[in-house]
């Protein structure tokens, strides 16, 4: 997949788009061309390797004999590099030792189809094509697309969707064929990530990993690039940009996995953050009803055990706590400020919400009261009230008390004790039932956020409890040798492919990660560590949103999940956290410090971290083998605290 949003390009490992299942070239979700096959001198070139080259482009180059004279090698080479933005070339390299004259056809063709349609295998028929300046175009009532070659070809044949041409290739010699395609009325694929204004454009050259393990530096490379990949810009306003969710499902705004990826990328600067969170202050709903406050999102799958949760609840809590973060990683007082009035509308609607209770419960009627729905409301409520006491705004006392008769209430009444030591419940039923699974949505009660001057907030669990939670994540019923499972392979209706019920999913791994290694658990952290390290290798760094979550063998390889999302923006974003987790920063730009606590067991060895950013200014960072940070680069004025 090559992505540049809106440019999208699928293909599978052979080059040739066929038609067939999602291969072509997309614009904002239309197939714009669905087949573009290759015969050189009549016949089809042997695929022999086909890589990614960037985000956006991909590179497929084939073999062929052309002459009858060539014997059992090879004697031209077919190379075509694919790109995002709707561009192919197709160059021919010849090895032979006479000259060739080389015919070669490109057929083309495609249906217009929507991304869902094709996805519910419903794409409707090709359409007839015309010939068209310089190449061939199709029309239908959603609109029309046109490929243009260059050079021109020698016969255009609209019937059989057919471009051809001669090349004379002198021994040694090249020949090169340019295709562009594009919805008709539309200018060319810009995609935001590699505009100057994209709140990644610098992170590529700067922000790099480097030391004892080399997956580390591959991991964040191609991480960075994918999340550029992914940048779409709000139509109204174009300075604000924010993630995509995922390709190709998902590649409209999805307000929780935009707010989730921001806040793991906060290393990286805040400028991401800034622009998801304007662009989501525009969708927050007003008025005086129930849903005051709120940032509307969809449901969402929650697997076998509970009904599907809703996004917007998470969205809503997600605001205000990744404002407070990226104030602390740096985010300007202007910003802050233009921002804390819609954080406020969260944080009203969340008390306004829980009333006179003490568990903030699914929106819908007779919903039960979520586990990890309790965590993000608790760090909203803390991380909130930190923020409003430091904007010199009321309300702080109030959510703080909220937040300690919730931590009291939660410790007792979801807890679920058996001779294993226990485990926190998944959910409370409206009857009062405890739905007992264990699944990684329990990592976030070990993500509790981060405060002023380098403190974590307490979270909703003791330290008995967290102690707990941290072997349980550690056993290999949930760490699967490649990551965390999304229910423990013990657990009832465990399904290994199970978006939600036992499939890796890399967001909840690197959240893990970081919470482990921040409550001192590093044996935990470091296995799950390196299991999803070992994944994105076999993933070519790119990792998937989720995977099967089948147990690592010797010489086994992770399964990838045949609906996941690749490149996705809460794994591209992960792969940031979980090295970044390694260094352990935590800064507090509006104090001028920033705290230090690495994994002391140095689980890759030394790793130098480069080009991050603290305060608005690059921020460097060594680890050694010792566990040991040392910063190498930091804004001026900017203390290290102890």
């Amino acid at each position: 997949m090559c992505v540049a949003l809106p440019g999208l390009a699928i293909s599978t490992g052979q080059g040739q788009l066929t038609g067939r299942g999602l291969d072509g070239f997309y614009r904002a979700g239309r197939r714009v061309l669905s087949r573009c096959q290759v015969r050189v001198a009549g016949r089809e070139p042997l695929a022999v390797q086909a890589r990614m080259t960037a985000a956006d482009c991909a590179r497929f180059v084939g073999t062929l004999r052309a002459s009858p004279q060539a014997g059992p090698d090879p004697d031209v080479v077919v190379e075509r590099t694919r790109r995002a933005d709707g561009s192919e070339r197709i160059t021919l390299r010849s090895a032979a030792v006479r000259p060739l004259r080389v015919p070669v056809e490109v057929a083309l063709g495609t249906d217009l189809a929507d991304l869902g349609a094709i996805a519910s295998g419903n794409p409707g028929p090709e359409l007839p094509a015309t010939v068209h300046d310089s190449g061939l175009r199709w029309s239908c009532v959603k609109g029309s697309s046109a490929v243009t070659a260059d050079p021109p070809p020698a016969d255009a044949l609209a019937s059989a969707g057919l471009l051809r041409w001669e090349f004379a290739l002198p021994p040694g010699g090249t020949a090169s064929i340019e295709l562009r395609v594009r919805l008709d009325g539309a200018g060319p694929v810009r995609a935001v990530g590699r505009a100057a204004t994209s709140p990644l454009a610098s992170a590529p050259a700067s922000a790099r990993a480097s030391g004892d393990e080399p997956a580390a530096e591959a991991l964040l490379r191609t991480s960075i690039r994918d999340l550029q990949a992914l940048l779409l810009r709000d139509p109204a306003h174009p300075s604000d940009t924010h993630l995509a969710a995922g390709v190709p499902w998902r590649c409209g705004p999805a307000p929780a996995d935009a707010l989730a990826a921001a806040r793991m990328t906060l290393s990286l600067g805040t400028r991401l953050a800034a622009g998801t969170l304007r662009t989501l202050a525009r969708t927050q709903l007003r008025g005086q009803g129930p849903q005051s406050g709120m940032i509307p999102g969809p449901l969402r799958d929650a697997g076998t055990h509970l009904p599907p949760g809703c996004t917007g609840t998470e969205a809503t809590l997600l605001f205000p706590a990744l404002l407070a973060e990226a104030r602390r990683w740096g985010l300007p007082e202007p910003e802050t400020e233009e921002l804390l009035p819609a954080a406020e509308r969260c944080l009203t609607w969340l008390r306004t919400t829980v009333g006179d209770g003490t568990y903030l419960r699914d929106p819908h009627p007779g919903g039960p009261v979520r586990c990890e729905t309790q965590a993000y409301a608790h760090r909203a409520a803390l991380l909130g009230a930190d923020l409003l006491d430091a904007c010199g705004r009321p309300g702080g006392a109030g959510l703080r008390e909220w937040a300690g008769a919730t931590r009291t209430a939660f410790r007792a009444d979801f807890w679920i004790d058996d001779v294993s030591g226990g485990r926190p419940a998944a959910a409370r039923a409206p009857d009062g039932r405890l739905v007992p699974h264990l699944g990684s949505a329990a990592v976030h009660l070990l993500d509790t956020g981060l405060l002023g001057a380098g403190e974590q907030a307490p979270g909703l669990l003791d330290k008995v409890q967290t102690a707990q939670l941290a072997r349980l994540l550690g056993a290999p019923s949930m760490d699967s040798g490649w990551g965390l499972r999304g229910l423990g392979a013990k657990e009832a209706g465990y399904n290994p492919f199970g978006h939600r019920s036992g499939a890796v999913r890399v967001h909840a791994t690197a959240l893990a990660v970081a919470g482990l290694a921040a409550a001192d658990y590093e044996k935990e952290a470091s296995a799950l560590l390196r299991g999803v390290l070992a994944a994105a290798a076999a993933f070519g760094h790119r990792l998937p949103e989720m995977y099967a979550g089948e147990q690592r063998t010797d010489g086994s390889a992770p399964l990838p999940h045949p609906a996941a999302c690749r490149p996705a923006a809460t794994s591209a974003a992960a792969g940031v956290l979980l090295l970044t987790a390694l260094a352990g920063i935590r800064p507090d730009a509006p104090g001028r410090t920033v705290t230090m606590r690495p994994m002391r067991s140095a689980p890759l060895g030394e790793i130098v971290l480069t080009g991050l950013r603290v305060a608005g200014a690059p921020f460097s960072v060594r680890v050694s083998r010792l566990g040991l940070a040392m910063v190498e680069e930091a804004a001026d004025g900017l203390q290290l605290r102890a």
